[in-house]
């Protein structure tokens, strides 16, 4: 079941105002191309928020918790119990993006799509919820067609939701043992690779555990691969409620004109299929990191995306997009506030 909103049509971007931020950086008082990334970044923004001086100072981060059904292949170095444990950390704060959404100033939203020790309504927890956890995609389909539509219209909610509260940056986050499992597997149906290319340690698998993953990955892939030409049917046979949400989320920013910074491996999974369903997509993803997941480079070199940082981070949750959020702030206010060559009265390049 696809629902009609996906094909919606994507805001085109202000070439007006970007074409006004390019001719203003080449008036602040630097070299040309001197502050590198941060000048593109800076442009970029204009033309998506639409004006010569963008911000992104009001900033959502949504994280999205579901269970995996191909835990039961034993492809994950933590139990599955650890989904729904986290969601409880999420609500208390004590969780790495709860420390730097606050830090941040950003607002933190978790919204539970399913999980197999089901944590019940907690203060701050958005429950929408579909199921315990997605079917075993080595021997089934992932999701029924209400259940894809259902993990796509989470992430919409939770898009529009950014937009009501006036975000200027939207960005998505996970928690979901097993899910690098997933995001491999979608990788590997929509962009034909190997498992071996895109097959990683997760939350710490050794070299046999890896080699296990791939094995199982190989027989998902052949269960499925009859259907690998639709990128929706691939979400809904080899992906989770959480990459569906994601994907639901970044093309509701997209038709709404909200930026959006990309977390790692598993988000990047998300934007790859949300990219693949509608390409225009794409203008609206800035990567905030690259990840230490293997697959992750692969994904982004598939994209054509260049990440802010790499830090070697690995732990999701929307931890290294949070990271490189103050980069995105960084850019604006250089390109803000630098004096131009005229208003310094210093001498520009002969």
């Amino acid at each position: 079941m696809n629902p009609n909103w996906i094909s919606d049509p994507i805001k085109p971007l202000n070439r007006d105002m970007e074409n006004l931020a390019l001719a203003r950086q080449g008036q602040l008082t630097k070299p040309p191309g001197a502050l590198g990334q941060l000048e593109a970044l800076a442009v970029h923004l204009a033309a998506m928020q639409g004006r010569e001086r963008p911000a992104v100072e009001r900033a959502v981060i949504a994280i999205f918790a579901a269970d995996h059904g191909v835990v039961a292949e034993n492809i994950s170095a933590f139990p599955q119990a650890v989904t729904g444990e986290m969601v409880k950390n999420f609500a208390r704060g004590g969780a790495a993006i709860s420390v730097l959404a606050r830090t941040l100033d950003a607002d933190l939203e978790v919204i539970n799509l399913g999980t197999v020790n089901d944590p019940g309504p907690l203060p701050g927890l958005v429950r929408e919820f579909i199921a315990p956890m997605s079917a075993n995609c080595a021997r089934e389909p992932a999701m029924t067609g209400v259940q894809l539509a259902q993990a796509l219209g989470a992430g919409r909610g939770s898009a529009l939701r950014a937009v009501e509260k006036g975000a200027q940056v939207y960005i998505g986050g996970e928690m979901g043992i097993g899910n690098t499992t997933a995001a491999a597997a979608l990788g590997c149906a929509l962009l034909g690779a190997s498992p071996q290319a895109l097959a990683g340690p997760g939350t710490g698998l050794d070299a046999a555990g890896v080699k296990h993953k791939v094995a199982v990955l190989e027989r998902a892939l052949a269960l499925h691969r009859a259907h690998f030409g639709d990128p929706v049917e691939c979400l809904r046979r080899v992906g989770g409620f959480e990459i569906g949400a994601l994907t639901g989320a970044y093309l509701t920013c997209a038709q709404r004109g909200l930026p959006v910074l990309v977390d790692g491996f598993i988000s990047t999974a998300a934007a790859l299929t949300a990219v693949r369903i509608v390409p225009r997509v794409a203008d609206w993803l800035v990567y905030g990191h690259g990840s230490a997941e293997p697959g992750h480079a692969f994904l982004l070199q598939a994209l054509g995306a260049r990440p802010l940082l790499n830090l070697g981070m690995r732990l999701g949750e929307g931890s290294g997009a949070a990271v490189a959020l103050p980069v995105l702030r960084l850019a604006c206010a250089l390109h803000n506030g630098m004096a131009t060559f005229a208003e310094a009265a210093v001498s520009e390049k002969l």
